[in-house]
């Protein structure tokens, strides 16, 4: 293979980010060729590159970059199956997005510098996947951080936007400081930062501390991926642009935690504490936001939680040892979230309002949107994993890979022995997993229902949509006291969406719908990464199945019956009629908790925030008061001696001649005495 393509993947994307950027101002036509192209020809290189290398093959190139009197830094490629499945995701995804975007922003003035931050964003991802060095691998993890920032504050006037763009930025830091730690104990300990080094020495029992490397990894992983408890950025960044969700969720951010581990997966087969506490910290983080996605009432934060959970499955799989499993649910989901953000979008952009209140309240509202209708509903049945969708096949891989781990079976795949594993990790993802689907089939069949079904949008006397009303007026129109992240809004209600916002939602149906089954043959999907079966089991597949009806149906039921408890609204204003929201029942008086993700943001502003935020008001009052004194006194005092000596230079010859004198006779008698 000609190592110019492999190289060309990531560096296209930046170049159209420098092109972006430096055109802008100056040829804002320019603007949308050169966000789409770029990163267009970067998705078709890596397919290219994928169908090029082949299935169960491998390739590795590197030049050194810098020595470092330790440990060399070097520009490596690593090329194998794992690498190039999820370039492809990324590409494809990032050509949704850049192209939904031209349609969405189109009327934004920051829409130059929006598209090169995707650009860029996209090119960081390429290069953490594409990285054969921890060091390189760290500077497109990197990239990735700031530029999230950056887009999701790209409405920087809104204080939401703000907030949430330096709460992602500082949790996700906060698992960097230790993952930085990870990567460079790890690189000591083999000897070398190159991947395939590290693995070797994995491999032969030459790390010295795997358990604190692995340790050390997790918190950054928990920090980029979302889990618990560094995931109370992501709810929030539903602030930014709904395109740039569909980017960090399905392709880029939060992926590359747990492609990281996939990576590093024999490191972590060395530590049984440390895939304990993983599978702790999946059961938690899928539970968890579970219960919180069936509280929320605005649509973006009801799939944020739910991408949280899903990262959580993935984490699970990781747990139990399955790597294979961990990265089919990644692509998976990758494609059916992407699908579930875009066309939440189009929702929005008809409804002008995120609460799915709200939206239940609009007549007619799945006509208004029929493309947005039927793809979300297909995202949905994905999500909650139903047969033949591609979440079925890959759930149920986790759901396997988790029994097979409790039976102290293992799917390792040949990267360490299945004892490895503990059976207390498999047994903690298998349970939690099983409730997990559970709850995943109540929140989405609540979103579908609630926002697309409700009677009330039939008993409403309203418009066909909201009025694009002022800020105030919007706000109002969600449930009060739900967590809710609106976004500037300045599309026109009365017109359909444009092409560019309906064609990708199709586009990502097809692999919402069809992915699934390269999992089945030996020869397909298992064949490019570790050779083991991705097929479920028969056991998993009718309990996680029937778990999921279940919940649906549990949902339904709820739906019915609190819809029924809801008097007649004929006629009524759309503002006052009384939404249905199945939620409540089903939580009953855990909705509240829920709702607000159970404290955890007030716990965290009670032991982190407020003491530092009262360690700097200490340390400005003792900078302007204590140490500013000091330095005020130190001005004073020699200008006060200043003036001193200034009265003292009269001018007057005589006056001098006079001191002299009497200086002269006091030092006499001085001498005399």
């Amino acid at each position: 293979m000609n190592l110019a393509l492999p190289a060309l993947v990531p560096a296209l994307p930046a170049l159209g980010a420098a092109a972006t950027l430096a055109t802008g101002r100056r040829a804002p036509g320019l603007a949308r060729p050169l966000a789409i192209v770029p990163v267009a020809v970067s998705a078709v290189l890596a397919l290219v590159v994928a169908l090029q290398l082949g299935t169960g093959q491998t390739l590795d190139a590197a030049t050194r970059l810098t020595p470092t009197g330790g440990p060399d830094i070097s520009l490596a490629i690593h090329l194998d199956g794992f690498s190039s499945l999820i370039s492809v995701l990324v590409g494809l995804v990032a050509t949704c997005v850049q192209v939904y975007s031209t349609a969405y922003l189109k009327d934004d003035p920051r829409y130059p510098s929006y598209a090169a931050l995707v650009s860029l964003f996209t090119a960081a991802m390429f290069l953490v996947v594409y990285s054969g060095d921890l060091v390189v691998l760290l500077v497109g993890w990197e990239v990735m951080g700031i530029c999230s920032y950056f887009l999701i504050g790209h409405h920087w006037e809104t204080e939401d936007a703000r907030s949430a763009s330096l709460k992602a930025f500082l949790v996700t830091k906060l698992g960097d400081v230790p993952f930085l730690f990870g990567v460079f104990l790890l690189g000591a300990d083999a000897g070398s930062f190159r991947i395939e080094d590290v693995l070797r020495a994995a491999t032969e029992g030459r790390l010295g501390h795997p358990t604190l490397v692995a340790l050390l990894l997790l918190a950054g992983v928990a920090g980029k991926s979302a889990q618990f408890p560094l995931h109370t950025w992501l709810p929030d960044a539903m602030a930014g642009p709904t395109p740039v969700s569909a980017l960090i969720h399905a392709a880029t951010m939060v992926a590359a935690g747990i492609y990281l581990v996939a990576r590093l997966l024999p490191v972590f087969l060395l530590s049984g504490a440390a895939l304990v506490v993983l599978a702790v910290m999946a059961a938690v983080t899928m539970i968890g936001s579970a219960l919180c996605a069936l509280a929320q009432d605005d649509l973006k934060r009801v799939l944020a939680y739910s991408t949280v959970g899903q990262l959580g499955y993935m984490a699970g799989a990781l747990a139990s040892g399955d790597r294979e499993a961990s990265v089919f649910h990644l692509v998976s989901h990758g494609a059916f979230k992407a699908l579930l953000f875009l066309a939440a979008g189009v929702v929005i952009h008809a409804a002008h309002t995120n609460s799915i209140s709200a939206m239940s309240r609009i007549p007619g509202l799945r006509k208004r949107v029929p493309d947005a209708y039927w793809t979300m509903g297909i995202a949905l049945v994905a999500l909650v994993g139903l047969p033949p969708f591609a979440g079925f096949f890959s759930k149920e891989a986790v759901l396997t890979a988790a029994e097979h781990a409790a039976n102290g079976e293992a799917l390792t795949n040949g990267l360490g022995p299945a004892s490895a594993v503990p059976q207390a990790a498999g047994w903690i993802v298998l349970i939690s997993a099983g409730l997990t689907a559970l709850l995943t089939a109540a929140y989405a069949a609540r979103l579908f229902l609630v926002a697309f079904h409700s009677p009330a949008g039939a008993a409403a006397a309203a418009p066909a949509v909201l009025p694009a009303a002022d800020g105030g007026t919007v706000a109002a129109d969600h449930e009060a006291g739900a967590p809710y992240s609106p976004e500037p809004d300045e599309a026109d209600p009365a017109v359909a969406e444009p092409p560019a916002m309906r064609w990708p939602l199709w586009v990502l149906a097809v692999p919402t719908m069809g992915f699934g089954v390269a999992g089945l043959r030996s020869d397909w999907l298992p064949a490019l990464l570790d050779g083991g079966s991705l097929r479920p089991s028969a056991v998993t597949a009718v309990i996680g199945t029937g778990l999921a009806v279940v919940g649906a149906l549990l949902a339904y039921g709820a739906w019915r019956s609190a819809t029924a408890r809801v008097p007649g609204q004929d006629e009524t204003p759309a503002a006052e009629v009384v939404v249905a929201d199945p939620g409540r029942a089903l939580l009953g008086p855990l909705f509240g908790p829920a709702r607000h993700g159970f404290g955890v943001d007030r716990l965290y502003s009670a032991l982190f925030v407020r003491p530092v935020e009262a360690a700097a008001r200490l340390v400005r009052f003792l900078d302007r008061e204590v140490v500013e004194t000091y330095v005020r006194g130190a001005g004073a005092g020699a200008g006060l001696l200043g003036r001193a000596v200034r009265l003292a230079q009269t001018g007057n010859a005589q006056t001098y001649l006079s001191a002299l004198l009497a200086g002269v006779v006091l030092l006499a008698v001085l001498v005399a005495v």
